[in-house]
């Protein structure tokens, strides 16, 4: 199949971009399972905007959402990039309202959105509808794109590699023709030809054993990126949220995972341990308000401690009905599990939620290979730095996304296939057979998640690092096997992508002899101006 632009991915980032280059030429979107698998489909809290006069909070500016991002960033962002996209907000708003999205109102003047407050924010600039915004933005957006004549989206799709001039072996400048993408309903592995391609496939919290992440964030966008070619940074700092539900009583990690927004102690919740006391305000003066890493590792730091298997978020100082009427969904499903957070305090614990790094772009989602961009949360474009500020993701893959179609437009002629490009072969099974023992693939799955997050989580040494990155030798190994022995599928594609995404970020955190931001080891437990810079790494 060929179209003048093939993007891989149905979260914001993805969606809106395509949306876009619609007008321009046909669209073709590509999406393993099915649409709503995306972390923006899951993302509770909300988008961060300054909006116009009119419209914005009390004595909020661009300048102070800016300020609130480098600090969160903790002097790893790109400041001109951040400017970029914070003055985008009221842009991306009424982009996003002109697609049929409905945020929430003020309850004392209609005119005006409800503005909610978040961890590293100064100000309330959180645009919410209830506490289910991604799924909010998604379905209106998946709902245009479905309807519009010159988009073909597809699920079920799961692209498996990049196919550049470079693996082709043709010696000019490396750009990209094209992937191969698995049929996950046929089995089929199909070519998809463009010379305009644009990753929007989300995160890697499932490299996690714990994560907040849906089951399809498996890094499968970066890990392509990798073996591309492009250069990746920043991969140390992956984001833990803080407060994701635990229930001692649940089987497997799926339950106790379950987000309970940032939003929440936007709202006043407080974080508290067992016996009632506000534990965070020893680690910073803002408590339970003080930016995502830092609240994690306060948690982190409580549990281990106090031997706690958890602490609690309490909203029971609430009015009655304040719970239910502003997170419904976080309200119900803790309802589900047997807990009313409006008289219980809620046990939670930290879990892998995003990362920060990803492959290298600028402000416009150009990667270092010509005709790929990276939108969205595979990305790195120097928005975040060490630490991502809450809801920032959300306007980051809005405006991106924007940018992006306009670079492309400037520097690729609007063409299906360049006369100058090679014939790209035929995927081939070879001798491969079809796996007969899921039970391996299973197993080095299991081994990985929980490797990665007793070495490699919220607080790392390096004698930890060391050894996960020994055993990720192994794995690798053994996954490769996999690979080019049996018949490719979804689990082992998923596998391969995370071993490779897993390798990326301890490789990154060996390289940084220092804390900053999310990236804490007990070796280097402060910051080293040394490494006021980003860990770039690149395969040859």
């Amino acid at each position: 199949m060929v179209s003048d632009f093939l993007v891989l991915g149905s979260g914001i980032a993805g969606l809106s971009f395509a949306l876009r280059a619609a007008e321009h030429g046909s669209v073709t979107i590509l999406t393993k399972g099915e649409a709503l698998d995306s972390n923006t489909a899951w993302a509770q809290g909300g988008i961060s905007a300054v909006l116009d006069p009119n419209l914005r909070s009390e004595g909020d500016s661009f300048e102070q959402h800016v300020a609130d991002t480098l600090d969160a960033g903790a002097g790893l962002c790109k400041e001109s990039v951040v400017r970029d996209i914070v003055s985008e907000g009221t842009a991306t708003i009424d982009e996003l309202l002109s697609y049929g999205v409905t945020f929430d109102k003020s309850n004392q003047d209609p005119e005006l959105f409800a503005l909610g407050n978040e961890g590293g924010h100064t100000k309330r600039r959180v645009l919410h509808s209830k506490d289910t915004t991604g799924y909010a933005i998604v379905s209106a957006l998946i709902k245009k794109v479905k309807a519009h004549p010159s988009i073909t989206f597809l699920e079920n799709h799961f692209a498996i590699d990049l196919i550049t001039t470079g693996k082709l072996g043709v010696v000019t400048e490396d750009r990209v023709l094209g992937a191969y993408v698995l049929d996950e309903d046929s089995g089929e592995v199909n070519i998809f030809r463009s010379d305009r391609i644009v990753l929007a496939t989300g995160g890697c919290g499932k490299v996690y054993l714990y994560t907040t992440n849906p089951d399809s964030s498996t890094g499968d966008g970066l890990a392509m990126a990798w073996r591309a070619g492009a250069t990746i940074s920043n991969m140390e700092f992956v984001q833990f949220h803080p407060t994701c539900f635990y229930n001692p009583a649940a089987v497997g990690a799926k339950a106790r995972s379950f987000l309970v927004s940032e939003a929440v102690r936007g709202e006043g919740g407080r974080l508290v341990n067992a016996d009632g006391e506000e534990f965070t305000l020893e680690h910073d003066s803002r408590g339970s308000l003080a930016p995502r890493d830092i609240v994690a590792r306060a948690i982190d730091h409580e549990i281990k401690k106090t031997g706690a298997s958890c602490v609690y978020l309490d909203v029971t100082h609430k009015p009655v009905g304040f719970m239910r009427e502003r997170f419904p969904n976080i309200y119900n499903t803790l309802l589900k599990f047997g807990l009313d957070c409006e008289k219980q305090p809620i046990p939670v614990v930290p879990a892998a939620h995003y990362q920060c790094g990803g492959a290298v772009t600028d402000a416009n989602g150009k990667t270092t290979i010509r005709g790929l961009f990276a939108v969205g949360e595979v990305a790195c474009t120097g928005l975040h730095g060490a630490n991502r500020l809450a809801s920032n993701s959300l306007l980051e893959g809005n405006v991106v996304a924007r940018r992006a179609l306009n670079s492309m437009l400037k520097s690729y002629p609007l063409q299906l296939v360049s006369p100058s490009s090679p014939p790209i072969p035929a995927w081939e099974d070879g001798d491969a057979t079809s796996i007969d023992e899921q039970v391996l693939i299973s197993q080095n799955w299991d081994e990985l998640r929980r490797l990665m997050w007793n070495y490699v989580s919220i607080v790392r040494t390096d004698n930890r690092l060391k050894r996960a990155a020994h055993r990720l030798r192994n794995l690798r190994k053994e996954v490769r096997e996999y690979y080019w022995g049996f018949k490719v599928n979804s689990d082992i594609l998923e596998l391969r992508n995370l071993v490779t995404v897993a390798a990326l970020i301890v490789d990154c955190a060996i390289q940084r002899k220092e804390s900053r931001g999310i990236h804490y080891t007990l070796d280097y437990p402060t910051k080293n101006p040394k490494y006021q810079r980003d860990t770039e790494l690149r395969r040859f």
